[in-house]
């Protein structure tokens, strides 16, 4: 069964976070998020991209993966009822469903991590993704700093 990774940056650091990915063995990091945009530094998506290309990591970015705002407000605020019918609504359409097929095909071709910003994978759209689109996957979910 193929393995793949979760990650979520939220209260790490950069260092952390790299080595959250190294010692688990990943090669490739699938950004699943809407936008690839944020305020820690290092986590936006060209230095994220130069900080993993120097560990020889991959970057790919699944912009249509990623969670559309009323689905982030909802994940905000621990609706998750809400952002699960938003998420499903978003997986629905033709372009969701051609980047799900491009991550499986990346995640079979190397160890990769999902990326998302929470911490916790219960309260991101990650899991959900998974949930709809992983069948056959082993989830393991990485957390980068302290043990959560």
């Amino acid at each position: 069964m193929t393995r793949v990774y979760t990650i979520g940056y939220e209260a790490a650091t950069m260092a952390e976070f790299l080595a959250a990915l190294q010692a688990a063995g990943v090669r490739r990091v699938i950004d699943v998020r809407a936008l690839p945009l944020s305020r820690r530094p290092g986590f936006s998506k060209s230095p994220l991209a130069a900080e993993l290309a120097a560990r020889d990591i991959d970057y790919v970015h699944l912009k249509a993966l990623g969670t559309p705002k009323p689905g982030r407000d909802a994940a905000k605020k621990g609706d998750v009822a809400t952002l699960r019918t938003v998420y499903d609504a978003q997986l629905a359409l033709p372009e969701a469903q051609a980047a799900a097929a491009r991550m499986r095909d990346l995640i079979a071709e190397t160890p990769s991590a999902l990326l998302c910003f929470e911490r916790d994978p219960c309260h991101c759209h990650r899991s959900l993704l998974l949930a709809a689109e992983g069948e056959g996957l082993a989830v393991v979910h990485l957390f980068a700093g302290a043990t959560p």
